[in-house]
């Protein structure tokens, strides 16, 4: 279904000081696991603990980034809707002229992006790569025996050695604590490729990806089943700036982390609810989301987990109860038979893939605007 989105030039949201003061800890048993411009212009049980902060804000204080109109991408509740709106069409702009075959679309010429992985990805890894290649630009991929950061030097230190040979860093980690530090030390953007407490790349090709199919983002009722992990808590982030219905179904004691919930509840901008039941709550979903039940750092607890989760996966019987227009989206990767069954991620109203490949687009788009491009 074809669809529209406004936009308005792009705001920081001016209640992101309010995140500051605000942190949580996890254990990891409970996992913190077109465009407004013319098409023209397109030439272990360890506690963790984690400070949401307002990036830019932090950033300004040290080295003067925000000054420079440059922009970190830690948190999608960092901006406001019409922001995020932006991005959203910018990326559709963008994906179609890359898919028309045309590449003369070259706003990265001359820029490197470091990438850090202390978590290693199939997806992150290729779609940053690639589309930052696609769009004139040179990645650096440093794997997690490449830097140790925190471990084999200071994170202080990895921010300011990286800032002075690169444009942009991008990076995949364990802490949330670190992306902060990262974000706070460098004086190029960074973007928050996963940490244990949220995933906002993946939400914003996952919003992008509703987008194509569901034709909006706001109204439609989207339900995970599954760990309240990074990704629940990148959507309860979502719906504290963009109205939608948002259902996490999930056993009893692995809920998302209770600040995040409060957070969007008290945001009064989306219905939020947490449930242990996922057949009622999948009832009249635009969208059922899954994700595996032992994510990396978890694989300890995989058989404990399977038999906690035992009612949780998405299966036929389940999508039947969502109703037949239905999508059923997963961030991959998929562990067939345990949280989602072969069939129904190889059914027709299955939209993994287009979803997989939304993270390259997704997150050009975001490359563009935390450049000011």
């Amino acid at each position: 279904m074809a669809s529209s989105i406004s936009c308005t030039s792009p705001l920081v949201r001016s209640d992101t000081s309010s995140l500051s003061s605000f942190s949580s800890s996890f254990t990891t048993q409970k996992l913190l696991k077109s465009a407004c411009f013319p098409s023209s212009s397109l030439k272990s049980n360890n506690p963790i603990s984690c400070q949401i902060s307002a990036s830019s804000s932090v950033s300004s204080s040290v080295n003067g980034k925000a000054n420079l109109g440059l922009k970190d991408f830690i948190h999608i509740s960092d901006f406001d809707k019409d922001t995020i709106f932006k991005i959203l069409n910018r990326a559709s702009e963008v994906k179609a002229l890359l898919k028309s075959g045309d590449r003369s679309f070259q706003p990265f010429k001359g820029k490197t992006m470091a990438m850090i992985f202390a978590k290693p990805s199939m997806r992150t890894r290729v779609s940053f790569e690639t589309g930052f290649f696609l769009l004139g630009g040179h990645a650096i991929y440093l794997g997690p025996d490449d830097i140790q950061m925190g471990k084999r030097e200071e994170t202080r230190d990895v921010a300011r050695v990286l800032s002075g040979y690169n444009d942009i860093i991008m990076a995949r980690l364990f802490a949330h604590q670190d992306i902060l530090d990262l974000a706070k030390y460098a004086s190029v953007p960074v973007i928050n490729g996963l940490t244990d407490y949220n995933h906002p790349v993946q939400i914003m090709a996952d919003a992008l990806t509703i987008i194509e199919h569901v034709g909006q983002l706001e109204g439609t009722k989207v339900v995970y089943v599954g760990d309240g992990n990074n990704i629940v808590h990148s959507w309860l982030l979502l719906a504290s700036v963009v109205p939608f219905h948002f259902v996490c179904a999930c056993p009893k004691g692995f809920e998302p982390d209770e600040k995040t919930v409060e957070k969007a509840r008290n945001a009064g901008i989306s219905k939020v609810e947490i449930t242990n039941d996922p057949k009622e709550a999948v009832k009249g979903a635009n969208v059922v989301y899954s994700d595996v039940w032992a994510s990396m750092g978890q694989k300890g607890e995989a058989e404990y987990r399977r038999k906690v989760f035992e009612g949780f996966q998405v299966n036929e019987e389940l999508m039947t109860l969502a109703g037949p227009e239905a999508y059923f989206m997963h961030c991959l990767p998929a562990e067939r038979g345990v949280e989602v069954t072969n069939g129904v991620i190889e059914a027709p109203n299955s939209i993994v893939f287009p979803q997989a490949e939304n993270r390259m687009h997704a997150q050009n788009a975001i490359m563009l605007h935390q450049f000011g491009l």
